[in-house]
């Protein structure tokens, strides 16, 4: 694997940082192989992926940290990780960022949505006061022992309180110190300009593309014109994956076998060597205790 640049050093290059959502060890690892320079854990993925449940604020802190830390293991991208609401207060949002920064995080999310959230292109979210989120903010910026660290501050204000309210709120966060700013779910291509006419060249600008979602499609090259710095694409791989299984799961119960799906799937070889199982099994032979002396005992 190949040490590719810090976060920091690629949203100040000429080119929008592109993030596509992972949910494990084996999505980071496609994601590197394919030559992206950073990934995005998606909380809404991890939901969907490893629980079968809704984007609704059912997956603890906890089981995040630990995905995030079992995706650090396996890839050297700079990881931006969905950290929600914080999980709590700011002194919730300290013990997050410390477990997140230590678990791998090159970058943490975190948004002005009450407990328990819900996915930002979902209706009925409602928020904390401003003056809550600012708090929360300067204790991520506090708690953070890397000053790489990119602290993103995320107002899903657009939906509760309307475009201008939820700008002012980016300002107001953009103020507290926040590194990146996501405002989530622009409902039109205007809206998407707007925000980032309003603060790009202040601070890189975070944008969210959700197939079905609030806010329309927009390529990362549109987007790059736009100002933006970096563009996730969050759960469209948990989604491939689905519509994918979907029809394996169809094909077995129809045939009883997998031959007629095989051209659409990896082998047993296929998949060990994606993961490298060779390379790692060559590496154990090198402490194979044959090859060292027993000293004569």
């Amino acid at each position: 694997m190949t040490q590719r640049p810090g976060l920091r050093a690629q949203l100040a290059g000429d080119r929008i940082v592109v993030a596509p959502g992972v949910y494990d060890g084996l999505g980071a690892l496609l994601a590197e192989r394919a030559g992206f320079g950073a990934i995005y854990l998606s909380g809404a993925s991890i939901a969907y992926g490893r629980f079968g449940r809704s984007d609704i604020g059912l997956v603890a802190m906890s089981e995040v940290a630990a995905t995030l830390s079992v995706i650090s293991e396996r890839t050297t991208l700079p990881i931006v990780a969905d950290a929600d609401t914080g999980y709590g207060n700011a002194l919730n949002v300290m013990r997050t960022v410390t477990l997140f920064e230590r678990s791998g995080a090159a970058a943490i999310q975190i948004e002005d949505q009450t407990m328990p959230k819900r996915c930002g292109h979902l209706a009925g979210k409602s928020l904390v006061p401003a003056a809550e989120m600012v708090g929360k903010i300067k204790a991520a910026l506090d708690a953070r022992a890397d000053a790489a660290t990119v602290i993103i501050a995320r107002t899903d204000a657009i939906a509760v309180e309307g475009f201008d309210r939820a700008l002012d709120r980016a300002e107001r966060y953009l103020d507290a110190g926040a590194d990146m700013l996501f405002v989530e779910a622009p409902r039109t291509r205007e809206e998407l300009a707007a925000a980032a006419g309003r603060f790009a060249g202040r601070a890189p600008m975070m944008a969210n593309m959700v197939e079905g979602g609030r806010t329309p499609m927009a390529s990362a090259e549109e987007l790059d014109k736009l100002g933006y710095a970096l563009v996730i694409f969050p759960s469209g791989l948990v989604r491939a994956v689905a519509r994918l299984a979907e029809d394996y799961m169809a094909s077995l119960k129809e045939h009883g076998s997998n031959d007629p799906f095989g051209p659409r799937m990896l082998d047993f070889d296929g998949i060990n060597a994606l993961v490298g199982t060779s390379e790692i099994l060559a590496t154990g032979r090198r402490y194979d205790m044959d090859n060292f002396d027993d000293g004569g005992d």
